[in-house]
């Protein structure tokens, strides 16, 4: 059996991911949009770099959670069979085991210079820093913003047309193309499934749905599918 996974930021969350967001949908101040641009970037980088510099050092207080682990003995059952999609950045799928992650927003523990288009590992601050290869590019986090082209999209379309079952976890269904996977699943044969927290937005695109938390509701799916 083939599946593809995607998971959303319901997943993180449990771990304790902060969102950087206020009540408004704000952080300090300003519309998230406005710090997941190019446009953004260009304007204004000190803002931006502060931004994912905060979220980047965030990181060293969180831990995957049982939902992560579970997918990571997910992956050693099924081997090349399971495709892994996160739009998550963060490296919490990675520490808890899993091997072959398609970050299609990217990572937040990766720099991307801007003039020789080289990535490298980043934990610290990226503000002033230049491209360790060619030694003379600024570095910007190497996530995708508002209005860039998520990464490894032909990989992930060709899982979809190949999958037996699509799972969607912890995703609110609204940001596209990731909302419009379980449409591209179903309509190559795929059975789909929703395991959220509460109804996503296309959660009537799903032949099934559970609701609950990813830490309760992965572990079992995985038993349950790893006995069959």
């Amino acid at each position: 059996m083939k599946v593809v996974v995607l998971t959303g930021a319901g997943i993180s969350a449990e771990s304790g991911v902060p969102t950087f967001r206020d009540a408004d949908g704000l952080w300090e101040g300003h519309q998230v949009e406005d710090v997941a641009t190019p446009g953004a970037f260009l304007a204004d980088p000190v803002t931006v770099h502060r931004f994912y510099d905060a979220r980047r050092a965030a990181l060293g207080s969180v831990v995957p959670n049982p939902a992560h682990v579970a997918l990571a003995e997910l992956e050693q059952h099924l081997g090349d069979d399971l495709t892994l999609v996160t739009q998550n950045i963060d490296d919490l799928h990675e520490r808890a085991g899993s091997k072959r992650v398609v970050h299609m927003h990217g990572e937040l523990r990766s720099a991307l210079c801007v003039s020789c288009e080289e990535r490298s590992q980043w934990d610290g601050p990226m503000l002033g820093a230049t491209c360790r290869s060619c030694e003379r590019g600024e570095v910007r986090p190497d996530v995708v913003w508002f209005g860039e082209v998520p990464y490894q999209m032909d990989d992930i379309v060709d899982a979809l047309v190949e999958c037996d079952l699509f799972v969607s976890i912890g995703t609110s269904g609204a940001v596209y193309p990731a909302a419009g996977f379980v449409q591209q699943a179903r309509a190559y044969g795929a059975r789909t499934l929703e395991l959220n927290l509460v109804p996503s937005e296309g959660s009537f695109f799903f032949h099934e749905a559970r609701r609950g938390r990813a830490g309760e509701l992965v572990p079992a799916w995985v038993a349950e599918l790893v006995r069959t």
